[in-house]
């Protein structure tokens, strides 16, 4: 890469497309619209009142993004044709629609969200709860110690569940469909930064189908991986100009990385080390063209100093306060990074025999061939190795028991590699395009505007069938607080079917609402109904350090051995962290049982599961009050002998 920062300087314009005020009145006219246009959408289907099993969701999904389809690439290739004051607009409809009609109607039978209440989507929904049960910062799970988890999208979440009157729980699916086309509009605006207006508009979609196959279930992790590549191609471009300060760009790159720290800190870590990696390369690149150490590295230093000054005053909004307990000593280590799936290998999407994969070698090679030529081409082919070298990292971090979650940062791959076959076929068509007879030139370009067209509805069609298709399984199946499902199922052989009446036990035996109960719970979906507290998390890898999950395992265990209910009651009350007044146990025959988990790696399944029993003789006692729903029993401390209550 030595030559490639420096060859394309004299032909690369100094600054930006989009100066500054014309960037910020777009960005935030492209959000405004996104939501608007978002719930436009998803309200009318609301209202629909299907119900599975059908297909009509799917092919729906297919047939409107098919229409839009046609609108974007249509629009980009016949621009010139469309009133130049409904360009924008257009496109900040037609991407958000694209977005959540292919998401919003496989949803459609269901409130809940891809994911439904399961695995990780359970945390996710939880974090939602608790925050929009009030607006100030707080541990998803823990009380009383400052949250660990970035709150920035889930505390929007929260405003926009009392925007609207809906339970955090319903609110969640809306909100994240909203998110996702936010995203799009967003990832438009940020490409026309570095790119043409109608490179940029394919630049999205090419985007929004990568986030239809990896990314939709994330949503707040998904802006940031699709406003990477953009971002990157910017500080590429200012790192290397030496002609203009950009201080305009050095804010908006320090934005992103304030944005990416409250959002989703993994990001914060990789956009700075692709920032630092970028920084070397135009260093190398100078100083071996006679450049002095001091001389070259110095101005990058400066800049980079000046991005990660703004994105640390932004993440300190987020972070300061576990921040500030870690360095008053509180806490241990983290269980979060230790987690190696299968995915943790480098991936290669453009080997794929689809034709999103054949898009992605369009890319990669192109990257390769046109790095020393095309600033944009060498600023995505120095993020693409940073991507492959994230991954060596990560797997030499397995030595020190720990990972760098590399498999999270595949779809940011997909999508820059996505991006640059864009730019690569319209690079291989202007190229051509002298070479070809006149009369030839229009059904080519006709040839590949239907090309592209069929390549975009089968890759929506491939994500409906595949990755769609699988998140929305538990989303149709889980059920709502109410004790039934979107199938209309109330299976007394599922736990959910006793959601609604474990939610009046635990309110009847405690005489609390949710905010007031702290729950020891063997059955944790309940957790992202209402916001409870809980006093231990389900597994190790959600669990904030501040909370010392091991400990907390530990005086679990000692307190099923304990002799008897006042002994148990005296546990309690000398417990070194808020104890539970209510408790959620699993009713067997041998007594009531627990559920607890153990850090497992790098084994995977990266949790080893295992039951704590309790005797039920333990709560016989005026001490406690048990009421039986279903499988479970609610039990309550009645407080009698000065038990410190958790909150």
């Amino acid at each position: 890469m030595g030559a490639v920062a420096d060859e394309a300087a004299g032909r690369a314009e100094c600054s930006l497309r989009i100066r500054p005020k014309r960037f910020i009145l777009e960005l935030s006219a492209a959000v405004v619209l996104a939501a608007v246009v978002s719930l436009a959408v998803q309200l009318p289907l609301a209202r629909l009142g299907l119900s599975e099993p059908t297909e009509l969701p799917e092919l729906a999904a297919t047939a409107g993004a098919a229409l839009l389809l046609v609108l974007l690439l249509g629009g980009a290739r016949f621009a010139d044709r469309v009133p130049a004051r409904l360009r924008l607009p257009a496109i900040w409809v037609a991407l958000p629609a694209l977005a959540t009609t292919v998401l919003a109607w496989p949803l459609e039978p269901t409130r809940l969200y891809y994911g439904g209440v399961s695995v990780d989507q359970m945390f996710r929904m939880q974090y939602l709860t608790r925050l929009a049960d009030s607006p100030v910062p707080a541990d998803m799970n823990y009380p009383g110690i400052a949250p660990y988890y970035p709150a920035g999208w889930f505390w929007l979440g929260g405003r926009f569940a009392d925007l609207t009157g809906q339970p955090a729980w319903a609110a969640y699916k809306p909100f994240a469909l909203l998110t996702i086309a936010v995203t799009a509009a967003v990832a438009f605006t940020l490409w026309s930064t570095v790119v043409r207006r109608r490179v940029a508009v394919l630049c999205a979609v090419a985007t929004t189908l990568s986030g239809f196959l990896h990314g939709f279930d994330e949503p707040y992790a998904w802006m940031s991986v699709a406003w990477l590549a953009p971002v990157a191609v910017a500080a590429w471009h200012v790192l290397r100009c030496r002609e203009h300060p950009h201080r305009a760009a050095h804010l908006g790159i320090g934005l992103f990385l304030g944005f990416t720290a409250i959002t989703y800190a993994l990001y914060l870590a990789f956009a700075t080390a692709v920032l630092v990696g970028m920084a070397a390369v135009v260093a190398t690149a100078r100083i071996r063209a006679g450049g002095g150490v001091a001389r070259v590295a110095g101005p990058l230093v400066l800049r980079l100093a000046a991005v990660g000054a703004i994105g640390g005053v932004v993440a300190l909004t987020a972070w300061a306060p576990f921040l500030l307990a870690k360095l008053g000593g509180a806490g241990g280590a983290g269980a979060a990074n230790r987690y190696l799936p299968a995915e943790s290998v480098p991936p290669f999407p453009f080997l794929e025999p689809t034709p999103f994969g054949a898009l992605c070698l369009a890319g990669f090679c192109w990257l390769v061939l046109a790095c020393r030529r095309d600033e944009t081409a060498a600023a995505l082919l120095v993020l693409t190795g940073a991507t492959y070298a994230w991954f060596a990292l990560s797997a030499l971090a397995v030595a020190a028991g720990t990972t760098l979650l590399a498999f999270r940062t595949t779809a940011a791959l997909e999508v820059l590699l996505a991006a640059a076959g864009v730019l690569g076929l319209l690079d291989l068509w202007r190229r051509g395009l002298p070479r070809l007879r006149e009369r030839w030139r229009a059904r080519v370009a006709a040839l590949a505007v239907l090309l592209g067209l069929a390549g975009s509805i089968s890759t929506v069609e491939t994500a409906l069938a595949t990755s769609i298709a699988e998140a929305a399984g538990p989303a149709y199946e889980d059920y709502y607080p109410t004790g039934s499902n979107a199938q209309r199922r109330q299976d007394p052989a599922q736990p959910g079917a006793w959601n609604d009446e474990l939610a009046t036990a635990l309110a009847g035996t405690t005489g609390r609402p949710p905010a007031r109960i702290t729950l020891l719970t063997t059955y944790h979906p309940i957790m992202s109904f209402a916001p409870y507290w809980g006093f231990q998390q389900e597994t190790p890898h959600y669990a904030n350090p501040l909370a010392h999950y091991e400990e907390r395992a530990a005086l679990i265990r000692g307190w099923a051995g304990a002799a008897g209910p006042d002994e148990l009651a005296a546990m309690l009350h000398r417990s070194p962290y808020p104890p539970p007044n209510a408790f959620l146990l699993r009713r067997e025959d041998d007594g009531l049982h627990l559920t607890l988990s153990h850090d497992a790696f790098p084994h995977q399944p990266n949790v080893q599961i295992y039951d704590v029993r309790f005797g039920p003789a333990l709560f016989d006692s005026p001490r406690f009050v048990r009421r039986d729903v279903g499988p479970f029993a609610v039990i309550a401390l009645t407080d009698p002998g000065g038990t410190r209550s958790s909150r």
